[in-house]
């Protein structure tokens, strides 16, 4: 049996090394239109700084593959204690913000107390994201927090958003909440309190130990954009500039709204096409700077709701270790999302970093713009999926269409769903048990 699968990110090099082993398996080939592997999960380096495309921190509930991971890593890698804050009106509170209630003015904490304690929402069915905010946390944490930092990492309305994204989201007992209230910081998300990181290298010394693992049946074809897949009497073709490939399955692991047209059938229904283009996501703009200051202190992540600020996350990378540290200076990587032609999307690099260094400087990050050293963005298109309300009806409808052409679809935007790595991982050993 021979295998073509489409994008070689980390579901689909995750996926080849579970199928490897296989006797009928013949051959498995990855076609990859970058000029190397990887994915979101790519490293860059500016200034001797590595860096990653977002925190890609390694966590999981799942022991098995959580495991797999640090096995990938061997010794090169380190735990940390995860430290993150929420920037609230320029102070520091506890992730997840109804764990430290205590850290807010008197008049906000009162607010989300009483708004918990006497929840008009709690008895209603939660049928988007705004409903279940304001169900299982109340008024205040919502209204403070919740809303406009969804609002703003999503660049979407929490009202037109399901539930897929938080109904996994426990609503804490109120005991809790009066002690997070009382000054008592509840830790919050144990499985998340501790995650590993290799020492050098970034996320992509993952990639590199996934590929050197991979054995002679797998061939790697980098530089090899998709053009069209079409299949004929139960065999696949998939056409790239490079070259044609022909298989007996085919994984697509590229964006499902992309591969809908690249697919080539004359009986492929309409609806299919329209759900495909009915996909939401958000891009990201990704900004390493480095300041010749550290207000930080010994936290990780800072997730800021204020919508003066353009970024919604920062990321303290000296937090990671030595090899991620320039001495004398601070270095954070901020988060920017953006979909096509949004107000961000307009921005130029130099307009989208000086607004992060005016950022920076209003949440007291830096004292003024003297205070960078320097500052570098990169853009991916392809960075969350949107759980917009018609996400599921659509996805379902492609899902079925594929299914019935023998087509497995897998990975974050391959399958268009959240999916955290260790989550694309159980995914890929998944399907690779079910591939007959």
């Amino acid at each position: 049996m021979k295998i073509t699968i489409l994008g070689g990110g980390l579901s689909a090099l995750s996926l080849a090394y579970f199928l490897q082993d296989r006797a009928e398996i013949e051959q498995i080939d990855i076609l990859e239109q970058a000029q190397k592997v990887g994915g979101l999960c790519r490293t860059y380096n500016k200034k001797g700084i590595e860096y990653d495309v977002g925190p890609h921190i390694i966590f999981s509930k799942d022991k098995e593959i959580l495991d797999w991971m640090n096995n990938l890593l061997g010794e090169n890698k380190e735990e940390h204690r995860r430290s993150n804050r929420i920037l609230y009106k320029n102070r520091f509170v506890q992730y997840p913000f109804e764990n430290d209630l205590s850290k807010l003015p008197k008049e906000d904490k009162d607010y989300c107390v009483n708004g918990f304690m006497h929840n008009p929402y709690e008895d209603y069915d939660a049928e988007n994201m705004l409903q279940f905010f304001l169900k299982t946390f109340g008024e205040g944490i919502t209204n403070l927090y919740l809303r406009p930092y969804n609002e703003k990492i999503w660049k979407f309305d929490p009202s037109l958003m399901d539930t897929q994204m938080v109904n996994r989201i426990p609503k804490p007992p109120k005991e809790d909440i009066l002690r997070s209230a009382s000054g008592e910081t509840v830790d919050g998300y144990t499985h998340q309190l501790y995650f590993t990181y290799p020492k050098q290298g970034g996320t992509e010394a993952l990639i590199e130990s996934l590929k050197n693992r991979l054995s002679s049946k797998v061939k790697i074809h980098a530089n090899s954009k998709v053009i069209s897949v079409s299949k004929k009497a139960n065999i696949f073709e998939a056409r790239t500039n490079e070259g044609n490939y022909v298989s007996d399955k085919v994984i697509s692991t590229i964006p499902a709204n992309e591969f809908c047209h690249i697919y080539k059938d004359e009986h492929k229904p309409q609806e299919v096409l329209t759900a495909a283009d009915n996909l939401r996501y958000n891009s990201i703009a990704v900004c390493i700077i480095n300041v010749k200051k550290d207000y930080a202190g010994d936290n990780y992540a800072f997730m800021v709701a204020d919508k003066n600020v353009i970024f919604h996350r920062i990321s303290k990378l000296d937090f990671m270790g030595k090899n991620y540290h320039k001495e004398g200076t601070a270095t954070y990587m901020a988060e920017i999302t953006y979909r096509k032609n949004d107000l961000n999307d307009k921005q130029t690099d130099e307009e989208l970093v000086k607004k992060v260094v005016e950022g920076l400087e209003q949440i007291g990050f830096i004292d003024s713009q003297e205070d960078v050293n320097f500052a570098e963005i990169k853009r991916f298109e392809y960075a969350y999926v949107i759980y917009d309300l018609n996400h599921r009806k659509n996805m379902d409808l492609i899902k079925n269409y594929f299914v019935r052409q023998g087509i497995y679809l897998n990975g974050r935007f391959g399958s268009f769903e959240y999916l955290n790595m260790d989550a694309v991982i159980r995914q890929s050993k998944s399907l690779a048990e079910r591939i007959e």
